[in-house]
């Protein structure tokens, strides 16, 4: 169904909700998958102890890091860089 009239805003509006949605999904799906991991954890700890074997340790999971945006430069500025670094050696 497509909403008749709609304008920037509405264009706005409807990009904001759906990278919303879409960070939001991607969140849970990485609960999820830490939750499995500890889960699996436990099973082969449980098999192990079932065999006789002592209990695996495993290492701290890697935190993920949130990474600054990077400012995106103009083309005059590569070029004044550029030259910049050709007149340097």
């Amino acid at each position: 169904m497509e909403l008749v009239g709609r304008g920037a805003k509405g264009e706005a509006m409807l990009k904001l909700v759906k990278r919303f949605l879409k960070t939001r999904y991607v969140g849970l799906l990485e609960e999820e998958v830490a939750r499995l991991r500890g889960e699996n954890r436990a099973l082969l700890n449980s098999l192990l102890g079932t065999a006789g074997f002592p209990p695996v340790e495993f290492a701290e999971p890697v935190k993920p890091v949130e990474l600054p945006r990077l400012r995106k430069r103009s083309w005059q500025q590569m070029q004044m860089k550029k030259e910049q670094d050709a007149l340097r050696g």
